[in-house]
């Protein structure tokens, strides 16, 4: 097998072609085009919500919902150190306090206990953002930001789709966010989502992805915040309409694929997976993972260097907040210490596990990996 494998192929239906076509026919391309409403309805319907807000993309979806809360320069939010840089820049660019709990090692997500231990008279919000493939522990979390007023922000990205105790992930949050990039579970090749039950943050999140124009025909341009250009066009939109009608086979088809890989690769030496299946979920595996073991005879680079030349493309884990270049030049977390996020980045990777991807391809990318680490 000669032909390059990528960490991800998406997979585009009939519905996604002629809805795109259809709105290149009537030629509704920007943002007020009909499937922009059709899919922010449809999409917080199946989320459980009652509004959503397309954007841009999964980080602009961040940046508004956490400016739509008004918060007092200087509140902290707890973040997970171990997520995409997008978490962290989305507090600090609304000059916000940003505080980190560090991973489970069993799941890879945010620890509940922790999460607790961090909240102070300060703590305004805490964004839960779900992993890989299975959601962060919620109950507990839940349970003391409504006795506290604090407000939960879920980062649903990676997991769209997944239940947490039967009930879908991006229906627990006051605000949910979700991406639609190219590998997400579904894609409108850039874009996202916020949706929310509020009524006052769905109109505040709105103005914020479009520069907070007046509401006033005659007044426009007279602007009552400083807002963003973060809006999602039509034919994006229609391609999102398109995806979300094959929702449930992608759902099905992920876990078929994490469900290959995890038969094969479980309960070996040098390795170890995000778990397959815990008490309160069913791994969605937005990516599949590898995690080295520390007394691991060939490390996470060297893996990776040899697929590659195998013609199997992987990506490293994300680098935790506290190892970031640009926050230790900020001085943000210099004393901060999160064991589990570091060692998961030093020695975590993931393999080819976009929608496009063969069976056949699949078994070549476990055969060689089972020759690399053995």
């Amino acid at each position: 097998m000669n032909k390059f494998i990528p960490v991800n192929i998406p997979k585009i239906f009939k519905n996604e072609k002629r809805f795109v076509n259809q709105a290149l026919r009537t030629n509704w391309i920007s943002s007020e085009g009909p499937f922009v409403k059709k899919f922010e309805k449809n999409f917080s319907i199946y989320n459980k919500k009652k509004f959503g807000v397309a954007v841009s993309n999964g980080t602009a979806a961040l940046e508004i919902a956490i400016k739509s809360l008004n918060l007092k320069k200087g509140s902290e939010v707890i973040i997970p150190a171990f997520s995409i840089i997008s978490t962290a820049n989305a507090v600090i660019k609304n000059k916000l306090k940003p505080i980190l709990v560090d991973c489970d090692l069993e799941t890879w997500n945010m620890r509940s206990d922790e999460t607790l231990k961090k909240i102070t008279k300060k703590t305004k919000a805490i964004i839960i953002t779900h992993i890989y493939g299975l959601p962060v522990d919620l109950k507990k979390i839940l349970q003391i930001a409504k006795k506290k007023n604090i407000i939960i922000i879920e980062d649903t990205a990676e997991v769209i789709g997944l239940k947490y105790k039967n009930k879908i992930c991006g229906s627990f949050g006051d605000l949910s966010t979700f991406s639609f990039y190219a590998n997400k579970h579904i894609t409108t090749g850039e874009g996202g989502m916020i949706c929310t039950n509020s009524k006052k943050y769905y109109e505040k999140c709105k103005s914020l992805r479009n520069l907070s124009f007046s509401k006033s025909f005659y007044d426009r341009f007279n602007h009552d915040d400083i807002g963003w250009n973060y809006r999602m066009s039509n034919l994006q939109a229609a391609l999102g309409c398109g995806q979300l009608k094959n929702i449930n086979w992608i759902i099905k088809r992920k876990r078929e694929i994490g469900n290959k890989y995890y038969s094969k690769l479980k309960n070996k030496d040098n390795i170890i997976l995000q778990k397959n299946i815990i008490s309160y979920a069913k791994n969605i595996y937005w990516v599949f993972g590898i995690l080295v073991k520390k007394n691991s005879k060939i490390s996470r680079n060297k893996i990776m260097k040899k697929l590659l030349k195998k013609n199997i493309e992987t990506r490293p884990f994300f680098l935790p907040m506290n190892k970031q270049k640009i926050f230790k030049k900020m001085k943000l977390f210099n004393r901060i210490k999160a064991p589990n996020s570091e060692y998961l980045s030093k020695n975590g990777f993931y393999l080819p596990s976009g929608l496009g991807i063969t069976n056949k391809q699949i078994d070549f990318v476990i055969k060689n990996l089972l020759k690399i680490i053995s």
